[in-house]
């Protein structure tokens, strides 16, 4: 039997991965949080400020960061790149992509497009709206844009490899985003390089020029350095598929 050429294997795990993270309990309990995080902003539109635009800009960015970057972009990323092929390794239908022959990195890629195809919209259309809700002008938007397709992209990588690594992973995934994340990483130092918040946190303090915790970082290395590890990220997850029995 002919083995499958990577363009075809990646774009049938795509195809079979999105059919299967798409269900109305995953988008309508997401989409609920992302229309929470829309009204908070339009509140903190609407209220009275005596900085002017500076302060409501401080005010937006301090918003979007925890609550958007903090909160919506990770969780909603660990709901469906956990599952992504998390959930066909627990009930055994994973074997079903190799009934022929194929190279497994175009699985995992195939997979976490499906991911961050799914997650980025839910995402998005929150954070976009809740930036403009916000009022605070045109460079918060396109900085809440820019972080939110950099933070999906690679914590995408990292839920679709912890879906191979342990069971239950929304538990363990949420402890990294709520103890490490939230909590580790205020610490500064070693820590924050490996939170992923740092980085979509540097990426909108540099586009809006408001400070921000953990938001020190050079825009250069805030995109590139995301890019690596999912690159890296995905790597390690195709050497643990491979080592894994599916069958």
């Amino acid at each position: 039997m002919s083995s499958v050429k990577p363009a075809r294997a990646a774009a049938l795990t795509y195809g079979l991965v999105i059919k299967q993270l798409v269900t109305r309990g995953r988008l309508v309990a997401l989409t609920f949080v992302g229309v929470v995080v829309a009204l908070v902003a339009f509140l903190v539109g609407r209220a009275e400020t005596n900085g002017g635009e500076a302060d409501q800009l401080e005010r937006g960015v301090t918003l979007i960061s925890l609550l958007g970057f903090g909160l919506l972009v990770p969780i909603v990323s660990l709901v469906f790149a956990s599952a992504a092929l998390g959930d066909m390794r627990e009930d055994g239908t994973l074997v079903y992509l190799w009934l022929r022959p194929m190279d497994r990195w175009p699985v995992v890629a195939g997979a976490w497009g499906a991911a961050v195809t799914v997650s980025l919209p839910v995402t998005l259309v929150s954070l976009v709206s809740s930036a403009f809700l916000v009022d605070a002008g045109n460079g918060l938007v396109g900085a809440t844009v820019l972080a939110a397709v950099v933070g999906t992209v690679v914590y995408s990588a990292l839920f679709v490899l912890a879906g191979l690594l342990v069971k239950n992973a929304i538990v363990w995934g949420l402890l990294y985003i709520l103890f490490w994340e939230g909590f580790v990483a205020a610490f500064g130092g070693l820590a924050a390089k490996l939170a992923v918040v740092g980085y979509t946190r540097s990426i909108i303090a540099d586009r809006t020029g408001v400070d921000l915790e953990l938001g020190d970082l050079p825009l250069a290395s805030a995109v590139v350095v995301p890019i690596v590890v999912t690159v890296a990220v995905l790597a390690l997850a195709s050497v643990r598929l491979r080592s894994m029995e599916v069958a």
